[in-house]
């Protein structure tokens, strides 16, 4: 049971100081106890595994161990086309490109549902921004739309929508309360939903992939336990496994707070212009001193700096290079400005590069999905 005032809220905007008490408080296990599974089953650790971005799971030791005995592995996640893609959306396709690249299939859920009955986004303006926004971003990223099933909510096929029926017969409204809070009918409607899509795949008539992970910041950890309570509860109607899931640290938005597509200043969106994203960026909060000569003297604070994380989550994957921007910032060796400067050369030429693969995924995007009628 969680700590008194102490509740993840996935619809809303908490931000995570102490990640620690998450194993206490929620069972999540650290990532790092799976590490010798990792490299049994071919995998090398990508860079969000080597520098503890992804901390925690729930039994994806036993997904890996599938996966060891040649077993089918499949990975599911979702978004909710209420916004521009950013880069909080990126470092998870980042993690589907490496567990596609390992053998795992790819399911990308579109939650057009959740983002009607939760955030009133109009159901074509959802459609649009789905298609256009995330998975043209998802492709231009890496992600093979070959190897990857992309579906909306509100278009999936009869057994999807059975689920979500016998899961409402799974769980009372006090239940739903103690994990989520005040939910209205609008948020158990799309928790169950939540659970039907990362279910669903275990049935035959979606292939049927038995060990399927989720991976999720640890706020939407709500979701996943609810969904392995109702796997558990539907013996003697339909078997299904608990799922896995595995969880990311939130990046911290340019301005220090939870990054969302809701405050543009506090993320860099994919399709940002590259003078809107060098101005955003050379606006983030640092962990710099009041001067530059009190930062040479004491050093900067790269663990509360924006402008790191964005060199640590996406813009080096060189060890080498961003253990030496961290040394150097605590040093006092570099200051702000040249900090700055260091990360937009890199951010303006992954954009660049990025603009041109997206044109290319937009004539493809409208392809690998069915879009709903209405």
């Amino acid at each position: 049971m969680a700590e008194e005032g102490f509740r993840l809220d996935p619809w809303g905007h908490i931000e995570i100081k102490d990640y620690d008490r998450l194993y206490k408080v929620f069972g999540i296990r650290p990532f790092s106890e799976v590490l010798p599974l990792l490299k049994r089953a071919g995998m090398e650790p990508s860079h969000l595994i080597a520098r503890g971005i992804i901390f925690g799971h729930r039994d994806f030791d036993k997904v890996l161990e599938a996966k060891i005995r040649g077993e089918p592995v499949a990975v599911l996640t979702g978004f909710m086309p209420s916004g521009k893609f950013h880069f909080g959306h990126k470092m998870v396709v980042d993690q589907l490109v490496y567990l596609q690249r390992h053998g795992f299939k790819v399911h990308v859920v579109i939650a057009d549902a959740e983002a009607y009955i939760v955030r009133r986004i109009p159901r074509e303006e959802a459609v649009r921004i789905a298609v256009e926004e995330y998975i043209a971003n998802m492709i231009a990223l890496g992600l093979d739309p070959k190897d990857t099933v992309f579906y909306f909510q509100t278009n999936r096929g009869t057994a999807y929508y059975r689920l979500i029926q016998l899961f409402a017969g799974k769980v009372t409204a006090a239940e739903m309360e103690a994990i989520y809070g005040d939910v209205s009918p609008a948020k158990m409607m799309a928790a169950l939903t939540q659970a039907a899509d990362i279910l669903h795949v275990q049935l035959d008539e979606y292939g049927g992939y038995r060990w399927v992970v989720v991976p999720v910041g640890a706020d939407q950890d709500p979701h996943l336990r609810l969904t392995r309570d109702i796997a558990d509860r539907m013996k003697g109607v339909v078997e299904l496994e608990r799922p896995a899931s595995t969880y990311h640290k939130l990046q911290p938005g340019l301005d220090g707070k939870k990054m969302s597509s809701s405050r543009p200043d506090s993320t860099i969106f994919l399709t940002d212009p590259p003078g809107e994203a060098r101005r955003k960026l050379f606006k983030a909060l640092t962990g710099g001193r009041a001067t530059a000569e009190e930062q040479r003297k004491l050093g900067g604070v790269p663990e509360v700096c924006t402008v790191y994380h964005m060199d640590l989550y996406h813009l080096m994957p060189s060890e080498e290079e961003v253990g030496r921007v961290y040394r150097d910032c605590k040093s006092g060796r570099l200051l702000c400005g040249e900090c700055k400067l260091l990360a937009w050369s890199k951010l303006e030429r992954f954009l660049e590069d990025h603009r041109r693969k997206l044109e290319k995924a937009k004539d493809i995007a409208w392809r690998v999905v069915e879009a709903p009628r209405f």
